[in-house]
């Protein structure tokens, strides 16, 4: 039997339109995210760099998700144009920073949905640095389904969401999958341009959970995720404190029956190489100790990374 997503009784009933209508007029005074920075998005742009229009770098099948994602032609990834945050490491940076994409009507929008779904045969909707995009997401989700979309939407985060946000896409998002970059304000300003990133995520992270629970729904034919949170941890180099600590966070704060996805997969590109500590790769040995540490707190669900790592050596010709 198919497991249809969430969205679908909202839209049956009403709700889903009506969550649009609100989102819409909250762009009048914009407080979708966390910057809350109160900008008429209408007619101007907000902190985010996003006005009133849909602007994407690309959709594609992806195969860069945890396995349960992607199934076996990869996840339907829509990546958005700018973002609510500045990391200097964004391996996205030529449209997350650098605001590179093409501007889509809603329609279109939707089109690419019902694509993805019927020509390309995606596993899921991955939704990449939508936040400032969830008014428009709604209205060509709502043009989709009556199309006959029924893919589950991936909601692919930074964590940096605000929770009044979050509640309006309870039932319309089955999956979160969600980092957790620092569990320091001081550090996410520094390295992400964002002055309160952990009071906001680790309250993100909670609200994810009351929706979802440790519901991890796995069709048992096409082994692919259909409701389920999966937290995220970029293990970065010089700063595995951060990393062992969000750990900690999930194991007393959350469950340690979460699925987690440690990774190991830290470039230092864009402006990475103006700041010493994040100027240089991960060292294996780095990431093994967060790896222990895992395994120390008792997790169970989820997935490490394996790459062909740097091993630091004492002499300074390795360093």
């Amino acid at each position: 039997m198919d497991i249809l997503p969430s969205y679908m009784k909202l839209y049956e009933s009403g709700e889903l339109h009506r969550r649009r209508d609100y989102l819409i007029k909250r762009l009048e005074e914009c407080d979708l995210c966390p910057r809350q920075c109160k900008v008429n998005r209408l007619k101007n742009v907000g902190s985010c760099r996003v006005g009133n229009e849909i602007k994407i770098s690309e959709y594609v099948l992806y195969p860069g998700e945890e396995p349960v994602l992607k199934g076996e032609n990869g996840a339907g990834g829509v990546f958005f144009s700018n973002c609510t945050m500045r990391c200097v490491y964004c391996q996205n940076f030529n449209f997350s920073q650098l605001g590179f994409g093409k501007k889509i009507s809603t329609e279109e929008l939707g089109e690419i949905f019902l694509k993805l779904q019927n020509e390309m045969k995606a596993a899921n909707l991955d939704l990449v640095t939508a936040t400032p995009y969830l008014p428009f997401i709604f209205d060509a989700l709502i043009y989709a389904v009556e199309g006959g979309f029924r893919l589950p939407i991936v909601w692919n985060s930074s964590s940096y969401e605000s929770i009044e946000t979050l509640k309006l896409m309870e039932d319309v998002v089955d999956i979160y999958l969600a980092d957790i970059r620092y569990t320091s304000n001081i550090v996410g300003k520094r390295y992400s341009g964002v002055k309160d990133y952990w009071s906001n995520a680790k309250l993100a992270v909670k609200e994810m959970y009351r929706q979802i629970g440790e519901t991890f729904l796995v069709d048992e034919k096409s082994n692919i995720l259909k409701r389920g949170i999966i937290i995220r941890i970029l293990v970065l180099p010089n700063l595995i404190n951060q990393a062992k600590e969000a750990l900690k966070f999930l194991k007393y704060e959350i469950s340690e029956k979460i699925h987690v996805s440690l990774m190991d997969q830290y470039v230092p590109v864009y402006k990475a190489k103006n700041y010493e500590k994040l100027s240089r790769y991960l060292y294996k040995s780095e990431y093994q100790e967060v790896v222990d540490y895992l395994y120390e707190l008792g997790f169970e669900n989820g997935w490490i990374q394996t790459h062909n790592l740097k091993v630091k050596y004492d002499s300074p010709l390795f360093n």
